[in-house]
């Protein structure tokens, strides 16, 4: 009896939670279209009784709508649209914080693996389906047996020393200056074939989610 009594809240609570969810989620996004509301406004130098007076709706509509009080109907979102010229996704699209990284040499994140390693150009921006490397391999450095595969792309650009990439049947070495790119769905595997240590910018491009270790990409 003790148990019931302790355990039947929590499973109302759990019935109750989609529906707080989709409360929550329409909250943020009729806060999120205010916002952006107000951004395209003032971006156009309009006061609102200026936007009211193009858009024909109320001041007072448009101060509700700005301040996430009120979900605008598809209708009003047409006609601010128009009012402001831009189309109607721009009051869903949020504002992403423009970013530049700079690296100095040495100050690059190294991931060390066992026949060398790879500096991540990339470090403090977003990942977008590709990440940009130096990758550093020792003398006789190899991907092994097993043939990489995975879903996306892969650049390498030699930088120096000599690396030999093999695509399904085909070889393609690769000098100083040399570049390769390929579908990585195709069995591949890689070898450094000089007798001194290779480089190159590898650029991988994976359509998977970027949750595995990025070296999950280049060795098998």
């Amino acid at each position: 009896m003790f148990q019931n009594a302790l355990t039947e809240p929590v499973i109302q609570e759990k019935k109750r939670a989609p529906c707080l969810s989709r409360k929550v989620d329409a909250h943020l996004a009729t806060e999120q279209v205010g916002q952006r509301l107000r951004v395209l406004r003032k971006a156009r130098d309009l006061s609102i009784r200026s936007l009211a007076e193009k858009s024909g709706l109320s001041v007072n509509t448009l101060s509700l709508i700005e301040n996430g009080r009120t979900s605008p109907s598809v209708s009003t979102l047409h006609q601010l649209a128009e009012s402001l010229n831009v189309s109607i996704t721009a009051f869903f699209e949020s504002e992403q914080k423009k970013r530049v990284v700079y690296q100095k040499a040495g100050e690059r994140q190294q991931i060390v693996f066992s026949q060398g390693q790879m500096e991540k150009l990339s470090e403090g921006m977003p990942p977008l389906g590709s990440e940009p490397f130096i990758t550093k391999l020792e003398p006789k450095a190899n991907s092994g047996e097993t043939p990489i595969v995975f879903a996306g792309r892969e650049f390498i650009y030699c930088l120096e020393g000599h690396i030999t990439y093999t695509v399904e049947d085909d070889t393609y070495p690769l000098a100083p200056g040399d570049s390769l790119i390929f579908d990585a769905y195709m069995p591949h595997s890689w070898r450094n074939t000089a007798l001194t240590n290779s480089s190159a910018l590898l650029v991988l491009c994976p359509i998977e989610t970027p949750n595995q270790p990025t070296e999950r990409f280049f060795m098998p």
